[in-house]
């Protein structure tokens, strides 16, 4: 039988003001997948990370719009590959771990494998970074019904189908839930591999804000809920209104049994218009149920049209 051809991998670096990591970076990816083609992808950077990266052996591209999400969506267009191996350029992921990720996605035929964290120095990881994250992952396991131990982190390889049936609406750092999400909405079949955590280098800093990108993760949580799970996003919301309509009702009903009048009109007229609302919501969400599932299968069909990862 003939020998099945060496798949073809691409390994992304999103990259913005990484210049004491950024060489390091490539250099540890190089070595540890000497077949794969190293992509520097340049978010408007304001020191020598490209041209560092350049040096290293890196392909180097510039994207304009600033956010994580808007270089991942650009990576994920422009790069074709059948193994997609995805790391931040600030060398606290692990490169020596990307060859069992990478065997890992090909041996199951997976989609996605996600490198779980394990850090060993409190510096690596901050405490608070540490709590958002599980109070997140508890959350979308709670909404979506699965989750991933590790939902934040930046290490992941992919098969090209996830990569090219992928919409990247996220413009910023929430990129990671909507990766999650996409996988767990198509059912697709996934994985995870534990993984170091370093510390970042001298000289490099992060660029998530703990606040400011955490609420935007929970708005991006909800939106994915509202847009995902219509019917009972739309329904807890008319629960939660007919619940108040009739605490609001059961003095106007006892009133009324005890007199034969209703003497409160504008509780009773503000009861009947919550009650009218939580019936639209819920047919809101029945509408919209339809219109989402519709789009799941839209998504379905352009992922199965795509070949699977190649049996390793």
């Amino acid at each position: 039988m003939p020998k099945t051809a060496s798949p073809k991998i691409a390994v992304l670096l999103p990259c913005y003001n990484e210049e004491a990591a950024i060489g390091a970076t490539v250099a540890g990816f190089k070595a540890a997948l000497p077949g794969a083609t190293i992509y520097v992808y340049d978010n408007n950077s304001a020191d020598r990370t490209r041209e560092v990266a350049a040096k290293a052996g890196a392909v180097v591209r510039t994207e304009k719009q600033q956010g994580k999400g808007n270089v991942v969506r650009r990576m994920f267009a422009d790069i074709d590959a059948d193994v997609y191996v995805m790391a931040d350029g600030d060398l606290t992921y692990d490169p020596a771990a990307a060859p069992r990720m990478v065997d890992m996605l090909l041996a199951d035929q997976l989609d996605m494998v996600v490198g779980t964290r394990r850090h060993d120095e409190k510096s690596a990881y901050r405490g608070g970074h540490v709590l958002g994250n599980r109070i997140f992952t508890g959350l979308l396991a709670g909404l979506f019904g699965r989750s991933f131990s590790d939902i934040f982190s930046g290490y992941r390889v992919f098969s090209r189908r996830f990569v090219k049936s992928f919409p990247v609406l996220s413009a910023g750092f929430e990129i990671e839930t909507e990766m999650s999400v996409h996988a767990l909405e198509l059912r697709m079949p996934v994985g995870e591999f534990e993984t170091a955590y370093a510390a970042r280098p001298e000289g490099s800093q992060s660029k998530l804000s703990t606040y400011g990108d955490g609420w935007r993760i929970l708005k991006t949580i909800f939106n994915l809920y509202r847009v995902e799970r219509p019917v009972l996003f739309y329904g807890a919301i008319g629960e939660v209104l007919l619940l108040a309509a009739f605490l609001l009702a059961l003095p106007l009903v006892r009133t009324y049994l005890q007199t034969g009048l209703v003497p409160r009109f504008p509780t009773a007229i503000l009861v009947t218009g919550m009650v009218i609302v939580a019936v639209l919501c819920l047919f809101a969400g029945l509408i919209l149920d339809t219109v989402t599932r519709g789009r799941r299968e839209v998504r379905r069909l352009a992922y199965l049209s795509l070949t699977a990862p190649p049996a390793a």
